[in-house]
C-alpha cells in the first residue's frame, strides 16, 4: 500500500468518524428538545439588537439552544417563530411566518441567527418580505446556499428542495445584492453538504470543528456568532 492510499484510507477513516460523532450530538438534541420544558419568552429580556433563531429542516428550536443561551447571555433577546415547528414547509411559507413574527414581536434591526434550511428561509425573507428593513444581516451555520447534491437521492420533498437545480435554489443563489450582510459559518466537512456553504460576496468563515450538527454546540461557534453581532464591540 502506497503512502497516497495510507493518506486516502485515513482521510476517509476520519470522516466516517465525524459522521458518527455529527449524528449523535443531532439525536442528543433532539431527545433534548423533546424534554425541555424552556419557554421562549424567558429569552425576550435584553439591551442589544433582538436576534430571530431560525433552526434547519426537521428542527424545533431547541435544537439551537446552546447558541440561543450564548447569545442571550450576552445581552441579546432572543426570539424564536414557534410556528414552524420543526420547520418542514416550503422555503417561502417559512419566510412569511418569519416575517409575520417581526412584525408582530415590533422587532427592528434584528439579525437572524440560522441554521442550514433556516439560512435559505432567512435569506429569502430579506429578498423579499422585508419592506420596512426590519432585518440587519443574518449569520448562519452550515446553509446549503448552493444546495446539495445529496437531495436527488431524497424521496421526501421535504429534503428535495434543496437539490442544486432546484429553482429556488437556483433564485437564491442569482441574488447576490443582499450577501454582504450574511455571515457564513461551516466547518472543514459537512456530511450533507459536499458543496460547502461558502457564499459570493458574505464573510465566509470556516472553523476547525466539522459537521452539520455538532458544530452548533462548539464553543467557538458560539463565540464567532456573537463577535459577528457586536463588530468592533468589546
Amino acid at each position: 500500500m502506497g503512502e497516497r492510499d495510507v493518506r486516502t484510507r485515513i482521510r476517509a477513516l476520519q470522516k466516517a468518524v465525524w459522521w458518527a460523532q455529527d449524528y449523535v450530538y443531532a439525536a442528543v438534541c433532539q431527545v433534548q428538545g423533546i424534554l425541555s420544558r424552556v419557554q421562549p419568552g424567558s429569552f425576550h429580556q435584553g439591551h442589544r439588537s433582538p436576534v430571530l433563531i431560525i433552526p434547519g429542516v426537521y428542527e424545533n428550536w431547541q435544537f439551537m439552544m446552546p447558541l440561543i443561551r450564548a447569545i442571550h447571555d450576552e445581552g441579546h433577546p432572543v426570539h424564536v417563530v414557534t410556528v414552524l415547528q420543526r420547520n418542514k414547509l416550503d422555503v417561502p411559507v417559512a419566510a412569511r411566518m418569519v416575517a409575520q413574527h417581526l412584525e408582530e414581536a415590533g422587532l427592528r434591526d434584528a439579525v437572524i441567527v440560522a441554521h442550514s434550511k433556516g439560512g435559505l428561509i432567512g435569506k429569502y425573507a430579506m429578498l423579499n418580505l422585508d419592506p420596512e428593513h426590519r432585518i440587519s444581516r443574518m449569520v448562519t451555520v452550515c446553509t446549503p446556499f448552493s444546495g446539495s447534491r445529496y437531495a436527488k437521492y431524497m424521496l421526501l420533498p421535504t429534503l428535495r428542495i434543496f437539490s442544486p437545480t432546484n429553482a429556488l435554489t437556483l433564485e437564491l443563489a442569482r441574488e447576490e445584492a443582499i450577501n454582504s450582510r450574511i455571515t457564513s459559518i461551516y466547518g472543514p466537512f459537512d456530511p450533507h453538504i459536499p458543496e460547502g456553504s461558502i457564499l459570493p460576496g458574505a464573510t465566509n468563515i470556516e472553523l476547525p470543528t466539522a459537521g452539520h450538527f455538532r458544530i452548533l454546540g462548539d464553543s467557538e461557534t458560539a463565540r464567532i456568532i456573537v463577535d459577528q453581532l457586536n463588530p468592533g464591540q468589546p
